[in-house]
């Protein structure tokens, strides 16, 4: 599977090709065999060394797939998919945070 989407997706920067030894498979999520299913597959460009995250439906005959320009290695992507979802309070504590920051990250950080 992996060598069929190197050679389906391409860089969104310069349009190479990608090669299936720098694509990783992070996570895969299966209905049922022959009906829907996705993937989520972190790759980095050989000529232009830039990394995406793909995000990739199939659905019968039909594929989609969605990609995002990255700083992320595969192990930070892998990292995150298993971290705790951010909580609404989580959200709006950083929102209060926020409204009240001064801009002086040497006081935040100490």
């Amino acid at each position: 599977m992996i060598e069929l989407l190197a050679l389906v997706l391409h860089c969104p920067i310069c349009s190479a090709k990608y090669n299936a030894e720098n694509t990783n498979v992070i996570e895969t999520k299966a209905v049922d065999k022959g009906e829907e299913s996705s993937m989520l597959v972190h790759t980095d460009c050989e000529r232009c060394k830039s990394s995406v995250v793909f995000s990739i439906s199939m659905d019968g005959p039909e594929i989609f797939s969605v990609g995002m320009v990255t700083d992320l290695t595969s192990a930070d992507a892998a990292r995150f998919r298993d971290a705790n979802q951010i909580t609404v309070d989580e959200v709006m504590e950083f929102h209060d945070f926020l409204e009240n920051f001064d801009g002086n990250f040497e006081k935040v950080l100490r």
